[in-house]
Formats: structure tokens, C-alpha cells, sequence
């Protein structure tokens, strides 16, 4: 029997350094120890006999960025146990959590220690949490970042929760200096708000035309343009949470073209759904900023491409089926959130796989997170030292494709527009500080093996 704490794996394809090599990686005590070349062989091996995984990529375990556990407070929509569990579905060993929509949202110190202890003991993967930037909190900032949240997390418009409200400019130039002064990033959910564009909702409240046009691209793009001015003018790091509009695009690439530090995601949800294909009364699409025009989202997937946009993350969002107004089809008072933790690495391959190839693919979701989180000393590579994090991952065929499950979600609700789509299936085995997990309903951990991540 295999002990926990000494563990390999071979594989055709380990990621290694931007590359694929055929190489047998060594983990003990959760750390990667050495990588050798090519399978081990077997009488230099007394402890621990590899796990053959010839027939997958070998990868750095995912990471999301952007996941909304909920707990305490709102455990009913949400909790550590069952998100991380549907996180390790999707082959995914590292979240971290936004600021709300737990109560109370993660804007002090005691709050932070809240979360903490509601996370205690339920973690099947390594947990992280972000602090949030709301109005009358700047004295709470400072003593976030020594306790080492991984980001402070803003809105420019309504959060949906009362208790979590949008900031102005002014917070955001008050907060800057100090996040740059220790190079932690401020995350900004880009939209400003203008009166008058839900009138049309207000009479025709199924019509999902009629919500696209209440949250127009013109709002995510002016929202965009004040966070670049904010990093410029306090180098200030900025992360652009969610992008939804391409029009945003040219703007995000001239300030990196610029060098100013800039980084920006998108969502499965905005790549693989397309606003011409969601029916009026359809509630599980809704979500803020919206699911716009194929054409638009086209324009998305190229900018992954091409390094304009840096990564991929859920945004899940849960919420019960009664806040998803699943009866009614009513999209003004609907819960605005896509529950998709479980289908991060298969929704993305699947609406990507035509576009970018896996060496392009594997560091949106692997590098480019652990270096948004400071954490790419240790995460998001496989590298002699670093934690032995890994996803085993086997890219199918466009052509063949399965559809999710009700049964197999392990998400506290079922309540998400994934299964009504197609999916590749892709695998999601791992391995967490080097004990092999094999993903599916039956076969999770018994015992959470997560860990919290904070800044040093």
C-alpha cells in the first residue's frame, strides 16, 4: 500500500516549464522532491510504486480565482464543503473565496477570522480569501493585508447584497497607494450604472433581450477605463474580474502595451453561452455583467488567445432555486449568478478547444492564476520545491461530448445551465500535497485534506 506522504506519477506528457515531457514526478510530505526523466525504474523504487498516468497530461493542479463559498451566513446557498468538493470535480485544488456573499462579508479582520473558523475542518482543497473594499472601511484595509487575504475585492455598481456596497473613485484613490505599496491586487467588478436602462426590463421582466440591453457593454467599458486611470496614476496592481464586453478589449491591451499592472479574466459562461441561444424566462443564465452576442464573445475567446486577457475562473455564484425564480422566469428579480465551480475545466476546453491549444490553454487556468495571487513560488508549476499539486487531464475530442448530470453535482444546489449543454469529458483526477484523488461522486476524499493560503 502506497504511504500518503511518499507518492509519483509518470506520464507521456508532464507540463513542465511550457513544454510536455515524458517524466516521473516525485512527491513526499505534499512537496514536489525531484522530476525525473522518463518512466523510473521500478528496483530504484522500494517505497512507492508510480501511478501510470501515460494516457494523461499531467498538469499543475487549477486554480480558480473567483468562487463565492457563502459561508458563514449563507451557507443554505453554498458552503466550504460542498464547493470545494465540486471544485475537486473539475480537477481543481486551489479556490479563492470572495468577500461576499457570506455573512458577514470579509471587510475586517474579526469577519475574516469568521470565515476562517467556518471553513475549518470542511476544506477538500486549499482555500484562499480576498478582502473587500467597501465604503467607511480604509482602516480595515492595512490589518487585511497583515493577515494575509490574497486581494482586496471592490464593486463599482450594486453587489446585489445590501451589505456589501459599491465604492466611488474617490475609495478606490484613498485604498491604491496602500495596495501598491504591498503589491497586492485590487479586484474591481467593472460596471458603472447609469438610470434609466431597466425600464424596459421593468415591462418585460422574461425577456432576456430586454436585461441585455439594462446592463450595457457602455457600462463595463467607462467602468474599465476609471480602474486603468486608478492603476496608472497609483501603480496601483488592478485585476479586472469577469470581462463580458469586447469592447473593453482595446482599452485592457493598450495598458498593458503600456506596462501598467493590469491583469484581467472571463468566465466559462461568457465563451460558451451566447445571448441568441438563451430563451426568455431562462433565470439560470442570468448573471452580471450578462452573457452577450456570439460575435461578441468570439472576440473574447481571441483575446485569451492572444494574451490580452490573462486567465479563466468560474465566478460561481449559487444561489437556492427559489432566488433563481426558475417558476416565474422573472429576470429583473432573479439572484444575478451562475453556479459552475464543478464545470470550470470542462465548460472552458470545451468552448476553447477550437481556438487555442492546450500549451496555450493549460497556463489560463494553472500559471497566470498563482502569479495573480503571489502565490507562483509555490502553485501553478511543476517544479522541484513547489507544492505537489496536480491535475491529470485528458483533452477529447471536440466531436465527443457528454452531458451533465443532475445526480453528479456536488454543488449544494443543482440549479446551473451547464446541464443543458454538452460538455468534453476531460477528466479531473488529482493530486492534493501528493495524495492521488480520483474524481467522481463515489470516489471524493472522505476526510478534507485542504489547507488555508495566505500571504506571507
Amino acid at each position: 500500500m502506497m504511504r500518503k506522504d511518499r507518492n509519483s506519477v509518470y506520464s507521456k506528457k508532464v507540463w513542465i516549464d511550457g513544454g510536455f515531457h515524458e517524466a516521473t514526478v516525485f512527491m513526499r510530505n505534499g512537496i514536489i522532491t525531484h522530476i525525473e526523466p522518463g518512466p523510473f525504474p521500478a528496483e530504484r523504487m522500494p517505497h512507492t510504486k508510480p501511478i501510470d498516468a501515460r494516457f494523461h497530461m499531467v498538469i499543475p493542479g487549477l486554480i480558480d480565482v473567483h468562487v463565492h463559498v457563502n459561508e458563514p451566513g449563507r451557507t443554505h446557498w453554498e458552503g466550504f464543503e460542498t464547493a470545494t468538493k465540486a471544485a475537486l470535480q473539475s480537477g481543481i485544488t486551489t479556490i479563492v473565496d470572495m468577500p461576499l456573499n457570506a455573512s458577514p462579508v470579509t471587510t475586517s479582520v474579526a469577519a475574516l477570522e469568521a470565515k476562517k473558523e467556518a471553513s475549518r475542518d470542511k476544506m477538500y482543497t486549499n482555500v484562499g480569501f480576498y478582502g473587500g473594499l467597501v465604503p467607511g472601511n480604509l482602516h480595515e484595509i492595512g490589518p487585511l493585508i497583515e493577515a494575509g487575504v490574497l486581494g482586496i475585492k471592490a464593486f463599482l455598481t450594486h453587489s446585489g447584497i445590501d451589505d456589501f456596497p459599491n465604492v466611488t473613485e474617490a475609495d478606490l484613490e484613498a485604498a491604491a497607494p496602500l495596495l501598491a505599496q504591498h503589491n497586492v491586487p485590487l479586484l474591481l467588478h467593472c460596471e458603472l450604472d447609469e438610470p434609466g436602462t431597466r425600464e424596459a426590463l421593468k415591462h418585460s421582466p422574461r425577456s432576456y433581450a430586454a436585461y441585455l440591453a439594462s446592463r450595457p457593454k457602455d457600462w463595463e467599458d467607462r467602468a474599465v477605463a476609471m480602474a486603468i486611470d486608478v492603476c496608472r496614476r497609483f501603480c496601483c496592481p488592478v485585476h479586472i474580474v469577469h470581462v463580458s464586453s469586447a469592447s473593453a478589449l482595446p482599452l485592457i491591451a493598450a495598458a498593458k502595451a503600456e506596462g501598467l499592472p493590469l491583469t484581467a479574466e472571463t468566465c466559462p459562461h461568457y465563451l460558451l453561452f451566447n445571448a441568441e441561444n438563451i430563451a426568455d424566462g431562462n433565470t439560470l443564465y442570468k448573471c452580471a455583467p450578462p452573457i452577450r452576442e456570439r460575435a461578441n464573445n468570439e472576440l473574447l475567446k481571441a483575446a485569451l488567445r492572444d494574451g490580452i486577457l490573462d486567465l479563466i475562473a468560474s465566478d460561481h455564484s449559487p444561489a437556492p432555486p427559489e432566488l433563481k425564480m426558475l417558476d416565474s422566469g422573472n429576470l429583473l428579480e432573479a439572484w444575478g449568478g451562475i453556479a459552475g465551480l464543478q464545470y470550470l475545466l470542462p465548460a472552458s476546453w470545451t468552448a476553447l478547444a477550437d481556438v487555442l491549444t492546450p500549451e496555450q490553454f493549460i497556463p489560463l487556468l494553472t500559471e497566470a492564476p498563482a502569479r495573480l495571487l503571489r502565490l507562483d513560488n509555490r502553485k501553478g508549476f511543476i517544479r522541484v520545491g513547489y507544492d505537489a499539486d496536480l491535475t491529470l487531464w485528458s483533452p477529447g475530442s471536440a466531436d465527443w461530448k457528454i452531458r451533465p448530470v443532475s445526480g453528479a453535482v456536488l454543488h449544494r444546489h443543482k440549479t446551473t445551465p451547464y446541464l443543458e449543454h454538452g460538455l468534453q469529458d476531460v477528466g479531473g483526477d488529482s493530486f492534493l500535497a501528493g495524495i492521488p484523488i480520483t474524481a467522481g461522486f463515489h470516489n471524493l476524499p472522505k476526510t478534507p485534506n485542504g489547507t488555508w493560503l495566505f500571504r506571507k
